[in-house]
């Protein structure tokens, strides 16, 4: 902790050294920096800096915990042309997310046996579990399905009736990413996926239904239709086993292609970006994006439904604020020694966080900034934010708490305890396919979500 520098706000350099190519850029706060977990990030912050091309800085964010080669909360950008592309930089879930959507309805006025029937409903239309995806032939995916879930991304899910064209101005890239390409994508990932789309797996992810409990920035709420009392729906999940086996069948590929050779650990293995090895990842890595936009896409259709049946709200009125990658690689332009540069920005456990003025954002988000989504704990606040496109950043920002502790740790602590009603007493109804995959994800196995986003925000990031 001594070598790292303080250049600014909850902003500390790491210096160049060794292998390193760039030097690193730690976004926490003084406090954070002293917890014993953070040595394992750092150093792979420092393993990150290594990689061929890299520009800038390799960085992490104040969620940052170890990961599979690259830290989770870590950001890399690469030289277009002669940089690398990183399986380990995006994550086995690839194009893991979040949505938030805005309920026309006081929490208040939803009351505890609505709430109830509600947690019923979603658990009854939404598979949920490790491996678990609808058991209905009729939602099974075909190769016609794939192929044009691919190429159109959330729009194929639309068409079909699982939501509003609107939906797609609310979406990071509209829902899509267009260098997608079917037929990188192996039989086996497609055999993974064919019955998941509209589940959200298991692990952190989830639904949940809660209630907009202090707003901060007013002009920006208004604008938003964000008010205090409002009941909101989150969404956290990503591409399912469909992700997962295009990540491993791209790690097999590049390990046994010899990417790895030279590198402080083989977990970043990385291909050139215009290699055929890195090009048919990046495809493949597409496809699992729009695989991911169409899944969240399905559940929260399924949570109008459950919203129209219990509540009578129509489906229409409860409108998507946005929804954001935080496992991705893509391709952005930014100024690198006062030039416009074409980047591969890697972003893994982080969130782009593109600010006012920023082209690519609809005219709402244009003046005020993309709408951050940061997820908190089962027991803690969400934080929802506004982009302020940091440059050292390339416009990133922080995708959660982060944890604090592994999953076999909090296993362990709440061995033989009650979890659920654990989690009733703090004013929270959970329903999930396991009491372990509970246990595991128990409050405390998560840092201060409002210390990290007090970090990002010192630091000008959101």
């Amino acid at each position: 902790m001594s070598d790292l520098e303080k250049i600014a706000p909850a902003t500390y350099v790491l210096p160049q050294e060794g292998e390193m190519k760039v030097p690193g850029l730690i976004i926490a706060s003084a406090a954070q920096l002293q917890h014993e977990e953070m040595a394992e990030p750092l150093k792979q912050v420092r393993n990150v800096a290594c990689l061929p091309g890299i520009v800038g800085y390799s960085i992490a964010m104040p969620d940052m915990h170890w990961g599979y080669g690259f830290p989770i909360g870590g950001v890399a950008a690469m030289d277009a042309e002669n940089g690398v592309i990183s399986p380990g930089g995006v994550g086995y879930d690839i194009n893991c997310g979040v949505r938030v959507a805005i309920v026309p309805l006081l929490y208040r006025e939803l009351k505890e046996e609505k709430r109830q029937a509600l947690l019923k409903k979603l658990f009854q239309l939404i598979p949920s579990g490790a491996g678990q995806g609808h058991r209905d032939s009729s939602e099974m995916l075909k190769d016609s399905d794939y192929r044009q879930l691919i190429e159109k991304g959330a729009e194929w899910s639309i068409e079909r009736g699982y939501g509003f064209p609107q939906d797609l101005d609310r979406m990071e890239s509209r829902g899509v990413l267009e260098e997608a390409d079917f037929s990188a994508v192996s039989e086996e990932a497609k055999a993974r996926g064919k019955n998941q789309l509209g589940s959200i797996g298991s692990g952190n992810h989830f639904v949940e239904i809660g209630e907009v409990d202090a707003i901060f920035l007013p002009e920006i709420a208004e604008a938003w239709h964000v008010q205090a009392g409002q009941t909101y729906i989150l969404i956290h999940t990503g591409s399912r086993g469909f992700g997962h086996q295009i990540c491993q069948d791209a790690l097999t590929q590049f390990i046994q292609a010899g990417f790895a050779k030279g590198l402080p650990d083989k977990q970043l293995v990385a291909a050139p970006i215009q290699s055929a090895e890195g090009q048919k990842y990046w495809k493949s890595m597409a496809a699992a994006a729009n695989f991911a936009f169409n899944n969240r896409q399905r559940i929260l259709h399924h949570v109008r439904e459950a919203f129209h049946e219990i509540c009578g709200i129509s489906r229409e009125k409860i409108v998507l604020l946005y929804d954001v990658c935080h496992n991705i690689a893509k391709m952005e332009t930014h100024m690198v020694d006062g030039k416009l540069k074409k980047l591969c920005v890697h972003r893994k456990g982080a969130t782009r966080a593109f600010g006012p003025g920023s082209e690519e954002l609809i005219p709402l988000f244009r003046k005020t900034g993309q709408p951050v989504l940061v997820p908190g704990d089962m027991g803690r606040a969400s934080h929802l934010m506004a982009g302020l496109g940091h440059v050292r950043t390339w416009c990133s920002a922080c995708h959660g708490a982060g944890r604090a502790k592994s999953r076999v740790k909090s296993l362990s602590d709440w061995k033989g305890k009650h979890v659920i009603e654990s989690m009733k007493e703090r004013g929270v109804s959970v329903m999930a396919d396991s009491q372990r995959t509970i246990a595991e994800e128990m409050p405390d196995a998560y840092k201060n979500v409002d210390e990290v986003v007090d970090a990002v925000e010192q630091a000008g990031l959101a």
